[in-house]
């Protein structure tokens, strides 16, 4: 792969001469019979991996790809699901100096053409139920040499049979001896991770072996994890909530990974009471999910991570504090961060993290007074705590960063007196109604706070005079024929006239993206439909 950046971070860092191998082999060694990786599928047979086991099937995987032609510095696409061999593919493509890109599992078939082809893969490395679009978007590239599939589909017996051309996951594995690690440069690319692309084609996001090694140690730092604590990871490893939050600083904890293929609210607490779990990644969604289970007996759950410090209902039903955060693709962790142990402000992110410098600005690129929302300006270290570049796209690196190098998250968040940050709206996600600005995540939160309502998301319609106005899309806890009227109730109590909804609308779901967040793209669509 080509040098990618103008942008050259100095020589000496915090990861200077070390690479993703190098803690792989470390932890091996230091860790070797302490269990690494829990595989607990819905679906077949379980598995465990000691560190030094883990190192060692990662070594056959890596040599493995070098035997079929894939070279230091090539892209290798992983589009599958949570399974132990996105792991290993992970690891190997680091352990032979290759770069791991991993791609959102419900991309179409185009999709992810573009992400082959934008990212130059030579190979794919996918599971049976994505393997119709594997073959299909890697048709069009002349340099994939070959496509991987799995056994089975995260554990469950596969509904699909593999052309002869598509090489098994096993075989890989299974035919290379183990191979000594090739060294990388801390700051050469490592993975890359592709954004939502909500407003243009999605951006590749480019991690270097410095970066991962960032996110370890200061995930496992932040979250005061030891070699005792026991991580359940159910969120997609294609996404940096997982893979860095999760994954990576456990690695660096020395502690041990549980890996589900995806939430289940019915099997979440006997996952966690089994395996003696202490801390999982949260979202609002799973929250909502688990107050409608019975209730868990003992367990060693310390606190849940979340967007938000001591959220109510976490402490009502189950006792357990909230760490509220705050982090992105392009942060490799988290910059925003809730105190462990310490009071924080309910609600809130929590306050910056040591190696990121924060700026809060009015439109104007004036800061903004305590109390006040603005843009939320992040400056770290490019290529160690920030990512290196977008994937050949200097223009849009160029874009995000101003002259002084203050990356523009496009997220509006309120500062207070006490340190603490509050997230307001993502940018995109403002409604302008006639000439006034309405935060869609302020009205959210008024309507959330309504009894009945178990989960709300605002989205703006088109208005003829007004440009647009708030919707309300509801669902909630058991059927309700006053709801909708108490919540305009609130509204109207609590909001400006033209921030209360047009409408109230009473849905069973909502349509959903990575990490359950509402897709709100389909309610707009909607809402044109009607």
């Amino acid at each position: 792969m080509p040098a990618l950046t103008r942008f050259k971070p100095t020589k000496t860092h915090p990861f200077t001469g070390c690479d993703v191998p190098w803690l792989l082999e470390n932890k091996a060694r230091l860790r070797a019979d302490h269990r690494f990786l829990i595989w607990t599928p819905f679906e077949g047979v379980g598995a465990t991996w000691t560190y030094s086991e883990f190192a060692k099937d990662v070594a056959r995987v890596a040599a493995g790809l070098v035997a079929r032609g894939v070279k230091s510095g090539d892209p290798v696409v992983i589009h599958m699901g949570n399974c132990p061999e996105f792991l290993l593919s992970w690891f190997a493509c680091s352990w032979m100096g290759a770069v791991a890109v991993t791609t959102n599992t419900r991309s179409t078939a185009g999709e992810l053409a573009y992400f082959i082809e934008y990212s130059r893969a030579v190979a794919v490395i996918t599971q049976p139920a994505l393997l119709d679009a594997a073959l299909s978007g890697a048709a069009g590239s002349p340099i994939v040499r070959f496509i991987v599939c799995t056994n089975t589909d995260l554990g469950a017996t596969p509904t699909v049979t593999a052309p002869a051309e598509v090489i098994r996951f096993e075989d890989i594995a299974s035919t290379a001896p183990v191979m000594a690690a090739v060294r990388s440069d801390s700051l050469s690319p490592n993975s890359i991770q592709f954004t939502s692309g909500t407003t243009a084609r999605p951006k590749g996001v480019v991690w270097t072996h410095a970066n991962a090694l960032w996110g370890a140690k200061m995930g496992a730092s932040l979250l005061d994890l030891s070699p005792d604590d026991v991580t359940l990871i159910f969120l997609p490893l294609y996404h940096t909530n997982a893979l860095s939050y999760s994954m990576l600083s456990t690695l660096w904890s020395g502690g041990t990974i549980v890996l589900q293929p995806r939430f289940s609210a019915s099997r979440y607490w006997g996952t966690v009471i089994e395996h003696g779990c202490t801390w999982t990644s949260s979202i609002p969604f799973m929250i909502m999910a688990l107050a409608e289970q019975p209730m868990p007996g003992a367990h060693k759950l310390r606190f849940w991570g979340l967007g938000a410090s001591d959220i109510g209902i976490a402490k009502k039903f189950w006792n357990l504090p909230t760490l509220g955060w705050f982090g992105m693709t392009e942060t490799i962790t988290l910059c925003i961060m809730a105190e462990h142990r310490l009071p924080n402000r309910q609600m809130a992110m929590g306050v910056p993290v040591a190696g990121y410098e924060i700026r809060i600005l009015r439109d104007d690129g004036s800061e903004v007074d305590f109390g006040e929302s603005g843009w939320l300006k992040i400056r770290g270290l490019r290529g160690v705590s920030l990512f290196l570049e977008y994937l050949h796209n200097p223009e849009a690196t160029d874009a995000a960063f101003d002259d002084e190098d203050w990356f523009d998250t496009g997220d509006l968040v309120t500062p207070f007196e006490d340190g603490h940050i509050r997230f307001d709206n993502r940018g995109k996600d403002m409604l302008r109604v006639g000439a006034e600005n309405v935060s869609a995540a302020e009205v959210e939160r008024i309507i959330g706070a309504v009894a009945g309502v178990r989960e709300v998301a605002v989205v703006g319609k088109p208005h003829k005079m007004l440009d647009e106005v708030p919707v309300a899309f509801v669902i909630a806890f058991a059927p309700d024929a006053g709801l909708s009227e108490r919540v305009l109730t609130a509204c109207r109590t609590n909001l400006a006239d033209f921030k209360v909804p047009a409408e109230i609308i009473i849905v069973d779901e909502f349509p959903r993206v990575t990490l359950e967040k509402v897709d709100k793209k389909v309610l707009r669509q909607r809402l044109l439909q009607s």
